[in-house]
């Protein structure tokens, strides 16, 4: 820490909030320029990490998270660790990047896969018995008639002929014949049809599919036709938005992705009928050691359910890998045993799709671009969804509870799939010691705005003022992870904030049991309403009521629900109302 603030004041700065990520990067280049060992070479930027961490507790705090700017690790461990250092997705890109995955999926996929399905039709071999297209075809009449047929139809649609570089797309016109390659050369009885026609057709500026587009964007039609060409570009496009929707909605690795078959979506409906959960099922990697990997099930959103659907409609009915090479693909079909791309084919992909929506916004002024990170456009891998969406996950908490009060919502479905299933692997990574830390610091700075009710807030508001006393910066950094791991575990006062309720945990008067054997609630079997270890933030509260609102608009449906659905209802509504209005409680109509 030394070493770096005495950069910093060397460098002219007087005030650690006036540091700048351009400072940062002069840091990161000035620590390149020693002649030091790669540990002390990694080791020097945490400690702008560490300003930022304690930046609670600092009158003169940094501003900004130096993770992306110095491109370290957020962690403690080595460069050699496990997937939790892989960087996070910043906000301001993951946030239009899913936005234009999901255009993809619900409005553009219809057209490309229309386009397809005619693509795929001008693939077919030539309709003679034992000819290809290289062979010769000795039946003129037929051809003629082939290709009259062809001509007639572009009359009547008052089209004019395809082009290629110019001139007249005669292998076009023989794909939309079923015809071979030698029988509409110019010279040929096939070819005088063709040529006649361009006098009286004319010829179009390229060589467009017949699939009508439908998809819009913002009310408007998303583009003009489809050119033969660039069929390739957009499947692939639609192949890596599907992949974008899938892995960051579910939090799979790529191999899990990857081996999605076709059938691995199925619905769970409630008692109402209605779908309450989309699950996929797969196989799940949990290290490299179980190379044929385990069966496992994620709980998903509707999204990807329906990029999962895109997927099927994509591939051929005979291809059972969602993620196969798609058809139009060059190495479609191929005899190679690995027909689906490599992680660093699918990281050029998710480059492309950037490109690609960068290059469309520019052309129609779209507002919705991929903007830059710290002057520089973020570079995109695969890994980087999973641990996005952890870190998205540790700091909204709530988990199941939320269950609890049937109150669904994104991120409560995907977390139940996630830690409910050992298989997956999610829970462990997910960043949770972080986000509570981060929430109990809110709860000690702002104790006006975080006012807490309910059977455990006085044991909170004790703990808290123990937690704070322990934890206040006293000038002295922790810079061992070992250490500040032992350090948290000492002082850890055990609340674990969350959406619904803040879990004051006593196991003697807990009503959940972890089944792991590990010390802490279960969250996803909490009890909010019945439980002791319950205190309730403003925050709590809000979402309560919230979930009352919820209840009170089922209810207004006097035709759908039927008497038991009805009951049941009920019961749960008067639960939570009389939860908040109990005498540990603050008055449902208090502010």
């Amino acid at each position: 820490m030394g070493a770096v603030l005495r950069w910093v004041d060397n460098r002219g700065l007087r005030s650690i909030s006036a540091i700048t990520r351009d400072d940062l990067r002069a840091f990161k280049q000035h620590v390149h320029e020693l002649r030091l060992t790669d540990g002390s070479r990694a080791h020097l930027p945490r400690a702008f990490q560490l300003l930022w961490l304690c930046r609670a507790h600092l009158d003169d705090p940094l501003t900004f998270d130096p993770a992306a700017a110095l491109d370290t690790p957020r962690s403690g461990h080595s460069q050699h660790g496990h997937e939790n250092e892989t960087a996070r997705i910043p906000e301001q890109v993951h946030a239009p990047l899913l936005v234009w995955a999901m255009r993809w999926v619900d409005d553009f996929a219809p057209d490309v896969l229309r386009a397809g399905a005619e693509w795929h039709t001008l693939q077919r071999p030539p309709a003679a018995p034992g000819q290809d297209r290289r062979g010769p075809q000795t039946d003129t009449r037929a051809n003629v008639a082939a290709i009259s047929r062809v001509i007639a139809r572009y009359r009547g649609e008052r089209r004019a002929l395809p082009a290629y570089q110019g001139t007249v797309n005669l292998s076009h016109l023989r794909r939309e014949a079923n015809l071979g390659r030698s029988v509409v050369g110019p010279t040929r009885p096939a070819g005088a049809v063709i040529i006649a026609a361009v006098a009286e057709l004319g010829i179009d500026d390229d060589t467009y599919l017949r699939a009508p587009i439908d998809g819009l964007l913002d009310g408007q039609l998303w583009r003009g036709r489809i050119r033969y060409a660039e069929l390739e570009e957009l499947t692939r496009m639609l192949y890596i938005a599907c992949y974008i929707v899938i892995i960051y909605l579910s939090g799979m690795r790529d191999s899990e992705v990857k081996h999605l078959q076709r059938g691995c979506v199925s619905v769970w409906r409630d008692d109402t009928g209605k779908v309450a959960r989309h699950r996929i099922t797969g196989v799940a990697f949990k290290g490299e050691r179980q190379a044929t990997g385990v069966a496992a099930t994620w709980v998903v959103t509707a999204p990807a359910q329906r990029a999962v659907a895109v997927l099927e409609r994509l591939q051929p009915t005979t291809e059972k890998y969602l993620f196969a090479l798609p058809p139009t693909s060059r190495r479609s079909g191929s005899p190679r045993p690995n027909h689906v791309k490599s992680t660093a084919a699918t990281n050029r992909d998710l480059a492309d799709f950037v490109s690609w929506i960068d290059k469309f916004s520019s052309k129609l002024g779209h507002r919705d671009r991929i903007p830059e990170v710290n002057g520089a456009a973020w570079k995109l891998s695969s890994r980087q969804f999973r641990r996005t969406l952890a870190w998205y996950i540790a700091r909204r908490p709530g988990g199941s509870i939320a269950g609890a009060l049937q109150y669904r919502h994104v991120r409560v479905q995907m977390f139940e799939g996630y830690a409910g299933t050992s298989q997956s692997g999610f829970r462990d990574e997910a960043e949770d010691d972080i986000a509570r830390g981060d929430k109990l610091a809110d709860l000690i700075t702002n104790p006006d705005l975080h006012r807490l009710t309910g059977p455990a807030a006085a044991e909170a508001e004790r703990r808290l003022a123990e937690f704070e006393r322990h934890v206040r910066f006293d000038g002295t950094v922790i810079n061992d992870p070992k250490r500040m791991q032992r350090h948290m575990a000492r002082h850890d006062p055990h609340i674990y904030p969350g959406e619904f309720v803040t879990c004051v945990h006593n196991p003697d008067r807990a009503l959940c049991r972890r089944s792991d054997g590990r010390d802490g609630p279960s969250l996803p079997d909490c009890q909010p309403l019945r439980c002791r270890n319950a205190a309730l933030t403003t925050g709590n509260r809000e979402q309560m009521k919230e979930a009352l609102q919820s209840y009170d608009r089922e209810l207004s449906d006097t035709v759908r629900l039927g008497p038991y659905v009805r009951h049941r209802l009920q019961l749960k509504r008067s639960e939570i109302a009389e939860f908040l209005t109990d005498e540990h409680n603050v008055s449902l109509t208090a502010p």
